[in-house]
């Protein structure tokens, strides 16, 4: 008896020892950092994609605030996760994970998607005229803060042109009405140093994009070698609401990648 017991648990270790050396990893947590002029529901569409396909998924909430603070929330966020993470940003949440991701050793890639991606110095008012193409700035309307600056919002009746005008009519007019503004404060303060010249980078925008020129969006790529472009035909700067599966096929390329 002693004999069969010895050989059955023999026999259930190389079992568990072969199980372990097949199992495939943990898939990376992936952290969606929204942008200025939207919310965590702005992702909706893609996490419901990358659920599906089995990855776990945070859709942080950006303040809009400044860089720093708005990086320094994000980070905190990062620190819980225990699995490695895909960091991805649309439009000033590029800002935001440039500088969260710096020295984070659980951020394995960097997801922009239609996004800011700054040297050190850079603004994203700066980065965003530095092509022509973008009609967001005269759509802007400011409103005076009692602690100084402004929130920035987009007059209603200029939304869709400026940021989604691949959107049908009503789904632009419910996105400018529910709109959060971002302050003058965050989209003027430079950057620092960028996690991008450390961490691989992914880039995915649109060819019709009307609040970031796509000729910036193909500099900031290609200076920060990334590991791909993809350009959506066709897409506006909200490319994750209207063609969310390109945009999710991306962010699933930077999680298998090694």
């Amino acid at each position: 008896m002693k004999t069969f017991s010895a050989a059955l648990m023999f026999v259930t270790l190389l079992a568990t020892s072969a199980f372990a050396a097949t199992a495939e990893p943990a898939k990376p947590t992936v952290v969606l950092v929204h942008g200025a002029f939207a919310d965590s529901s702005s992702w909706n569409r893609v996490v419901a994609i990358l659920e599906k396909d089995g990855y776990t998924v945070v859709a942080a909430a950006n303040p809009l605030r400044s860089v720093k603070s708005d990086a320094d929330s994000v980070r905190s966020l990062l620190s819980t996760i225990t699995t490695p993470v895909v960091l991805v940003g649309h439009s000033y949440g590029g800002m935001v994970i440039s500088d969260a991701a710096h020295n984070q050793a659980n951020v394995k890639a960097l997801v922009y998607v239609a996004a800011f991606a700054p040297e050190a110095g850079e603004s994203a008012g700066a980065l965003d005229g530095k092509f022509p193409g973008s009609v967001l700035g005269p759509a802007l309307s400011p409103v005076p803060l009692s602690g100084g600056g402004h929130d920035l919002y987009v007059q209603q009746d200029k939304f869709r042109e400026a940021f989604a005008p691949d959107l049908p009519e009503p789904a632009a007019r419910l996105a400018a009405v529910t709109q959060r503004p971002i302050t003058d404060i965050a989209f003027g303060e430079a950057a620092t140093e960028p996690a991008w010249k450390t961490i691989p980078s992914w880039f995915v925008y649109g060819d019709h994009d009307t609040a970031i020129p796509p000729k910036a969006l193909a500099f900031m790529a290609e200076r920060a070698h990334a590991r791909e472009t993809v350009v959506v035909k066709g897409a506006s700067h909200v490319v994750m609401i209207s063609h969310g599966p390109a945009v999710a096929k991306v962010i699933e390329d930077a999680a298998t990648a090694n």
